[in-house]
């Protein structure tokens, strides 16, 4: 195992591709003539429109919104795993609205089309002399995505993406384009914050950004016994902090990023495939031994000395990766996480020997947004991974109810079995989303079968 190879390219296992499918990007003619299957990037969602289009304009869009009878769901790059996207009837990509639409160099916005991709985003306002407050670990979902599910990094005092708009614009089912913030059209603003594509087709978004900065990346390997009780100082101590448990090791890893003013150290670009893809090969190998797996990957983890990193902050939170997987994720209030993770590990390694994808651990500051799994709690996110060939199922079922039980909402884009009626004791604001809902789609035009069933619609 190449020592370089390993830092990244594990932590590049646990996050979704940097290369879309071929067929998430739509036609340029608009309507299709024949039925082109849809599927996302781990394979595990599919479907079959009858109609896939790609407006590329505005105006484009409100008219094919206005004569379109069916239903119509948004597509972005493909990266949810949850059942947000399919449809048998109209699937539209909002890729081809992207780019800047302006920018405030005084108050420091930026409003940017909804269908660029975050990869796109950070250089565009580099140029302008700004740059994102904060960012996922991946970079090829559209922005628009990213709001619509409340797509997030790691920062103890940092939000989701959705907490730093400052304003949209949507096309409603009438075809209307409206423009909302948080006094024009505010219902609707603090609806389509986290809107799961179901309130109408968001155009452009104004974010609230920050003069462009460089960070320090610094990652250790410790044993998950010694960072647990060091894991909430170290998420307040740093301006990002996650880390990662890799189940059969004892072992985790942090990363930390912090502002620096120190020349840019870039690392050479590592294939994102033989570091998860050798823990496959240990899994394969020792299953039947997991004493003797733990003690061949823990003794080589500790000979690995602390790495850093140093780039600009577009630039340095994702990395290139290949390695497809499945995916479960849930939000805990902070207090309560880390207990959590101590319970998933326990049953992952006294039930699924077959797991080797390392679990992901993040700190993200509460909002007041009506749908964000954030709502008026500071968090501790977990995410379980699953090889894309491997079935999740049981895993998922053995996992999931841990994290219910902590009081866990689920990420709107993650795998997980969460009713109506969960969804609705989980939300404070559940009805008064469900009421803007009704008023700006009432006849359900950008509903599908999962958000029915979700919001209770017959």
């Amino acid at each position: 195992m190449n020592r370089r190879n390993l830092i990244k390219s594990l932590i590049a296992g646990t996050v979704a591709s940097a290369f879309p499918l071929s067929n998430s990007v739509l036609a340029s003619n608009h309507t299709a003539k024949k039925k082109y299957p849809w599927k996302n990037w781990s394979g595990n969602q599919k479907c079959f429109p009858d109609q896939r289009v790609a407006p590329a304009s505005v105006t484009e869009l409100q008219t094919l919104i206005s004569n379109t009878k069916g239903r119509i769901r948004a597509v972005g790059t493909g990266h949810s795993f949850s059942e947000l996207v399919p449809t048998d009837e109209t699937l539209l990509s909002i890729r081809r609205l992207s780019g800047l639409k302006s920018t405030d160099a005084t108050k420091k916005t930026a409003t940017i089309y909804s269908g660029s991709i975050l990869s796109e985003i950070g250089p565009l306002l580099n140029a302008q002399n700004q740059a994102l407050i904060n960012m996922p670990d991946i970079d090829q979902q559209t922005l628009s995505g990213c709001i619509c599910t409340s797509t997030h990094g790691t920062g103890r005092e940092l939000g989701s993406l959705s907490h730093y708009v400052e304003a949209l614009d949507i096309v409603t089912a009438s075809g209307d384009l409206l423009h909302c913030n948080q006094q024009e059209n505010s219902e609707l603003f603090k609806a389509a914050q986290v809107s799961l594509g179901a309130l109408g087709i968001i155009t452009s978004i104004t974010m609230r950004n920050t003069s462009p900065f460089k960070l320090k990346r610094q990652s250790r390997w410790l044993p998950l016994d010694d960072l647990l009780p060091e894991a909430d100082a170290l998420s307040r101590a740093n301006r990002n902090f996650e880390f990662f448990y890799f189940p059969f090791t004892g072992m985790s890893l942090t990363d930390s990023l912090n502002v620096t003013n120190e020349a840019v150290n870039q690392s050479e670009e590592l294939d994102g495939n033989s570091g998860i893809m050798d823990l496959k090969s240990a899994r394969d190998y020792l299953s039947w031994a997991n004493k003797l797996r733990e003690l061949i990957l823990s003794t080589y983890m500790k000979t690995i000395s602390p790495e850093e990193n140093i780039d600009h902050s577009y630039a340095i939170y994702a990395t290139e990766r290949n390695v497809r997987f499945n995916e479960m994720e849930y939000h805990l209030p902070a207090e309560l996480g880390l207990k959590a993770l101590q319970e998933v590990r326990t049953t992952i390694e006294s039930q699924f020997p077959e797991v080797f994808f390392p679990i992901e651990c993040r700190f993200v500051k509460g909002d007041d947004i009506w749908l964000s799994p954030f709502y008026q709690r500071d968090t501790i996110s977990i995410a379980v991974h699953r090889y894309f060939e491997e079935d999740h199922s049981a895993l998922y079922k053995a996992i999931e109810p841990i994290l219910q039980k902590y009081q866990g909402r689920p990420h709107w884009g993650k795998i997980n079995t969460f009713s109506h009626q969960q969804f609705k004791q989980a939300y404070p604001q559940w009805n008064a989303f469900q009421a803007v809902r009704r008023q700006y789609d009432p006849e359900g035009k950008f509903l599908n079968p999962y958000l029915m069933r979700t919001f209770g619609v017959s």
